[in-house]
């Protein structure tokens, strides 16, 4: 269970200053490397250039809504044959679908990036002029030994720009890499406590941040668990075209939300989901443990901030299907293409 007193202390201290806050051992992380690179010697590896996604989705009239993602190879959509498979692809459909506009997607996430690299993307993301940007980051600088305060400090650089620049933002939080199966037990637990309390640190200073998150968690959750072979790649690390479709249909809710997109009377918090007003790092805490949850920032009688801190919407949206994806053109943005 991620503690909500963690979750604030790694925000805090990536915000304001302090010491480096590890959540393991140098030998946790150094056996989590080798065991990665282990499993992937023993089952095979992807090619690490997604499908090239980018382009205009959608045979609706009206100006483009400009949809950047930025982060790593599971941002990038790495471990799926075809465009239409990518989580890019999926949304930016999604997304036309609900606001009948044409959705311009640019994927500017790289096959192995860190929070450290989404400086060196945001350049490229800006260039689309985006109206929304979608943030998925985290499981690389668990198994790099990054320091998770340097981690959340980087990504709140990052938010900041984002939202400075006028773009709405939502961030999926570092996955659950105690769900990777190739990693034994008990590395694997270990490997679930980091990521998962990286995921609470990283809400906290998105929705500080103006942004908000989605709970990748086991991306997924109970179908994961229940189907581990249909819904991972070939390389049992990314996700399958089945797997990045349940992704992204816990992500479309939120980021159509971050639009003004999502419709009005699914917008009231429902209780009997378990949606409530939290603290943030409580929030935070709770989501990390739960896939799909989303974490914005709300106001209590007006007020955004309560004796524990930042209020927060705790929320767990409904689904719906995802259209199958229809593009029209090729995005020709600079850096655009993944590595």
């Amino acid at each position: 269970m991620v503690s909500a007193r963690t979750a604030r202390r790694i925000a805090t201290a990536a915000l304001y200053g302090g010491g480096s806050l590890g959540l393991a051992g140098a030998g946790f992380y150094g056996l989590l490397r080798f065991e990665a690179r282990q499993a992937r010697l023993a089952i095979g590896t992807l090619d690490d250039r997604p499908p090239t996604a980018d382009g205009l989705y959608g045979h609706f009239p009206g100006e483009p809504i400009s949809f950047a993602i930025l982060g790593d190879s599971s941002a990038a959509g790495l471990g799926v044959s075809t465009p239409d498979e990518t989580p890019g692809a999926l949304l930016a459909a999604g997304l036309a679908d609900i606001a009948e506009r044409p959705i311009r997607l640019t994927i500017v996430a790289r096959s192995g990036a860190q929070t450290s690299d989404l400086a060196e993307q945001v350049p490229s993301a800006l260039a689309a002029r985006p109206d929304l940007a979608l943030v998925i980051v985290g499981g690389n600088d668990v198994t790099h030994r990054t320091s998770p305060t340097t981690s959340v400090r980087l990504l709140d650089e990052v938010v900041r720009e984002l939202r400075d620049a006028g773009c709405a933002v939502v961030v999926g939080t570092c996955p659950d890499l105690g769900t990777v199966e190739p990693i034994p037990r008990p590395l694997r637990w270990l490997a679930r406590r980091a990521s998962r309390q990286l995921a609470a640190a990283q809400t906290v200073a998105v929705v500080e941040a103006g942004g908000r998150t989605v709970s990748l968690g086991s991306i997924l959750g109970p179908e994961f668990a229940a189907a581990p072979r249909h819904m991972f790649a070939v390389d049992r690390f990314h996700p399958s075209a089945a797997g990045y479709a349940a992704a992204a249909a816990a992500v479309l809710p939120s980021v159509a939300s971050a639009l003004g997109l999502w419709p009005a009377e699914e917008e009231r918090p429902e209780l009997l989901r378990g949606d409530d007003v939290l603290p943030v790092a409580v929030a935070a805490a709770a989501a990390a443990e739960e896939s799909g949850t989303e974490v914005a920032a709300t106001q209590v009688a007006g007020h955004d901030r309560g004796p524990r801190g930042r209020w927060a919407l705790l929320r767990h949206r409904q689904r719906r299907p995802l259209p199958e994806p229809e593009r029209e053109e090729t995005a020709t943005i600079a850096g655009s293409q993944p590595t």
